[in-house]
């Protein structure tokens, strides 16, 4: 039958299109961070005295942080989900938002996109090279899920259907962390660190009243991240400017499974998020 016949080389190349929007949205994310690394010269390292000696001796400091972050999701797919078959009739409703009789799912990827992020930073000195961090935030991004579908709708023809669900997320963050840190060299110290966080989502749509005239893939509000990540700190003459990269990797299964064509044919989805920060202390 016509309908289990395998994608032409045109809808193959359709779908390689979010593929290639990931690419260079993370290639821009690349050289925007080595762009900032070679701006840090801006900041006097002059050899004669350096700023603030005694600064990594207090046992606790304050200050704030302004970033800007990637979201995405990592997405497996159950086996065999392209030859599965989707109804629209008065029993079942697995595309409430498509004119259709029937419909496959041949691909759904995520696409990644920008957000941004504020927040305190607490840091309490455990030792010379350690230190007990915590970084509430409020971080602000949103994140697409793109499928390409084929559709059948008062023909044997099917036509190809692309279709993007926007999902927007603001995120309350309560980041803990430990930071192992390089010996300082005059006015900069490299550093490590690694940690958890817990993190809850103001703008989740996973509990809202469901809508059959409209089809949103819903998300939970809850989840866990492990963190990672590196950094640099710049001592200048009035504060302590840090430059950091962090990786977040969300632990638990995100997506609300409702039996539509769009959660389906997805086993799981997870968060990630690739963040750069700068701190002021």
């Amino acid at each position: 039958m016509a309908v289990f016949n395998i994608l032409n080389a045109e809808n193959l190349r359709f779908f390689k299109a979010p593929h290639k929007i990931f690419m260079q949205q993370r290639q821009q994310f690349l050289i925007i961070l080595i762009l900032l690394c070679f701006s840090l010269r801006a900041f006097p390292q002059s050899r004669s005295v350096p700023n603030k000696p005694d600064y990594d001796l207090a046992p606790y400091h304050f200050g704030f942080l302004l970033g800007f972050n990637e979201m995405l999701f990592t997405i497996k797919t159950v086996p065999d989900y392209q030859n599965k078959m989707y109804y629209n009739n008065d029993l079942m409703q697995s595309m409430p938002d498509q004119n259709s009789d029937s419909a496959f799912l041949y691909n759904v990827e995520g696409t990644p996109t920008f957000g941004f992020v504020i927040g305190i930073v607490g840091n309490l000195r455990l030792g010379e090279y350690f230190d007990f961090r915590f970084t509430p935030s409020l971080t602000f991004g949103e994140r697409n899920l793109d499928y390409s579908i084929k559709n059948y709708y008062d023909s044997p023809n099917p036509e190809m259907l692309f279709v993007t669900k926007n999902i927007q997320s603001t995120f309350v963050e309560f980041p803990l962390w430990v930071r192992f840190k390089g010996q300082r060299i005059h006015n900069m110290r490299p550093y490590v660190l690694a940690g958890a966080k817990y993190s809850l989502d103001l703008a989740s749509n996973a509990k809202k009243k469901e809508d059959n005239s409209a089809a949103n893939v819903f998300i939970n509000r809850k989840d866990v991240y492990a963190l990672g990540g590196v950094g640099f700190d710049f001592y200048t003459v009035y504060f302590k400017f840090g430059i950091e990269l962090s990786m977040s990797y969300g632990i638990f299964d995100v997506l609300k499974h409702d039996n539509t064509i769009y959660t389906d044919a997805i086993e799981s989805m997870n968060s990630k998020i690739f963040q750069v920060s700068f701190t002021f202390e």
